[in-house]
């Protein structure tokens, strides 16, 4: 029986086949796999008719790890509920896998603190993660429309809230491992308002006490999303559900100064196969151009690592090429913009905008130093 590591990689649409590729590489360069590709989303819509076959989903439920790209584009754009959408592929991945935990570390590069918007004084230090729910909540509670009224349901269970928290309270825990800092869990809801958030806000407080060790507190989603803005630095483990996490995560993403700089990935029960992906989209307005930033695959391929394989020192190796190759000046179009004319501060080198080929050999390159 192989005991080679089995990654169905779904590359996906627009630029997912060309980050897809490269990650492929990196792997390669750090040992055996063995990759099975599959389609998913637009790709499957075109071929099957379908975001997501039967065979693809049994596929990745008997992988080690699914790796995937980015799904959708203007193409498959439809406002017909009968009609599929590539983003049915990647919800049913994750509901048909039992992956109801979405980890997004954001840590900015500190050669990218000045490509952030904001000052970089205030996203000095920043490090957060944010757990999001993945398999309730109003994207998977019933819809429907009955001529000019709509209704989407948003329904959660007092076990889903619970099996989540935990997954951010033992998060915490970990990232705390090792240092003289308190671990904290900020838990985001709308308990003023919202029913559901009023059971979540419960259930994560009687949770609360089998982790003494880490402090907890609460915010309303609207005052966390102008906190994540006014002082990042300050949180440390946010966890909310799925419609509130999907949001805050993008939100969180720009403090990195973009999107293709954030990993994530999406866990179920322990031992099974986990999905590891860029947040960004399919962006297929540069798909084929050689231009995408693979830099958010690269470092889902070191979460897998970590989360997947239980290799920590390869994701650490993976993370810290990244680090040193953007130190080194060199940029992809999406963080270029609007700096490479300014001049280098003394000691500083000099920014150099490259292509995803480029990007890939130098990560290669960084590895094998």
């Amino acid at each position: 029986m192989s005991t080679t590591p089995c990654i169905v990689v779904l590359p996906g649409d627009g630029i997912g086949p060309e980050i897809i590729a490269a990650a492929q590489q990196l792997l390669q360069s750090l040992g055996e796999f063995e990759f099975d590709e599959r389609l998913l989303g637009g790709a499957s819509i075109d071929a099957h008719g379908t975001a997501l076959t039967d065979e693809v989903l049994e596929a990745c439920r008997a992988a080690d790890a699914v790796l995937l790209g980015a799904v959708g584009g203007p193409k498959w754009d439809t406002t017909d509920p009968a009609a599929p959408r590539p983003e049915q592929g990647l919800l049913g991945l994750r509901k048909g896998m039992g992956l109801y935990a979405n980890l997004r570390p954001v840590r900015p590069s500190p050669a990218l603190v000045g490509a952030s918007p904001l000052r970089e004084e205030r996203i000095a230090g920043t490090d957060l993660l944010v757990v999001r729910e993945l398999t309730g909540g109003i994207y998977f509670g019933d819809s429907g429309r009955d001529g000019d009224v709509a209704h989407d349901t948003c329904e959660y269970s007092a076990a889903e809230i619970e099996r989540i928290a935990r997954t951010a309270f033992e998060a915490a825990r970990r990232r705390a491992d090792g240092s003289d800092r308190k671990p904290r869990v900020t838990s985001v809801d709308k308990a003023n308002v919202l029913e559901t958030s009023r059971l979540w806000r419960e259930v994560v407080t009687a949770i609360a006490p089998d982790y003494a060790d880490v402090a907890l507190d609460h915010l309303l989603v609207d005052n966390a999303a102008m906190q994540l803005v006014s002082r990042p630095a300050d949180f440390d483990v946010i966890v909310t559900e799925n419609l509130f996490g999907d949001i805050l995560s993008d939100e969180s993403a720009m403090l990195t100064g973009s999107l293709g700089m954030l990993p994530s990935a999406s866990l179920g029960a322990e031992g099974a196969p986990g999905l590891f992906e860029p947040v960004h989209g399919s962006a297929p307005d540069i798909a084929g151009k050689g231009i995408a930033n693979p830099l958010a695959t690269f470092l889902s391929v070191a979460m897998m690592l970590r989360h997947g394989f239980d290799r920590p020192d390869d994701a650490e190796r993976i993370e810290a090429a990244v680090d040193a190759v953007l130190e080194g000046g060199l940029r992809t179009p999406d963080l270029a913009a609007g700096t490479l004319a300014e001049p280098p501060m003394p000691d500083v080198p000099a920014e150099v905008e490259v292509g995803t080929a480029e990007m890939t050999d130098a990560i290669l390159a960084a590895l094998a130093a």
